[in-house]
């Protein structure tokens, strides 16, 4: 069985694209605000354990999720180490798009997995990127757009925001919410059949 510790259709839409069809989603209601002096990295590695706690928490109470493989991830978009928030209004994601435009920036994904014994293994992902210019028109129309709404830094890469990349290094999936190298790389050791779904994913 297969569980993940998320609500997110952009995470579960990865998982599936691996083969990968959760049994179950158990997303996590956590508080994300970073503690006082907190690295990004380290944020992020912490919010992927917490919320891996929680929807382990969460299917002990289940029967049909006993034993079960529990993946949760979370990401941090960061300049230098000033963290960038989860934009929820417009105001949040203007300032972030304005503070990227033309620089480059970190994105952060911690992904952590509870094996069917109860521990948690993880791994934090790093990925560079640089933006673009953007000028006024480009901010204003992509604020228009509304999706930003909810993303790390303000913006979802695997959208319109993609045409603002002008490099990145590293992992693109990772950037998206789910790195899949090193989520399947986990499941994998612990010995989840990864494979078994690639027969019907045609």
């Amino acid at each position: 069985m297969l569980v993940l510790a998320s609500a997110s259709p952009r995470r579960l839409a990865l998982l599936e694209q691996a083969g990968l069809k959760p049994d179950a989603l158990l997303p996590a209601d956590l508080d994300e605000t970073p503690r006082k002096g907190e690295r990004p990295r380290d944020l992020a590695r912490r919010l992927a354990r917490e919320k891996a706690e929680a929807a382990r928490e969460g299917a002990k109470a289940r029967a049909d999720l006993e034993g079960c493989y529990i993946v949760a991830a979370d990401t941090v978009v960061a300049v230098g180490r000033r963290i960038l928030p989860k934009a929820e209004i417009v105001d949040e994601a203007a300032a972030c798009l304005r503070l990227l435009s033309g620089r480059a920036h970190r994105v952060y994904t911690g992904v952590a997995l509870v094996t069917p014994s109860g521990t948690i293994r993880d791994r934090i992902v790093e990925t560079r990127l640089r933006f673009k210019r953007l000028s006024t028109e480009d901010i204003e129309y992509y604020l228009a757009s509304g999706e930003w709404h909810g993303k790390a830094g303000g913006y979802a890469v695997q959208g319109i925001a993609g045409s603002f990349v002008i490099k990145l290094v590293g992992s693109y999936t990772g950037v998206v919410g789910l790195p899949l190298y090193e989520t399947v790389n986990l499941l994998g050791g612990e010995g989840f059949p990864i494979r078994f779904g690639w027969m019907n994913a045609a």
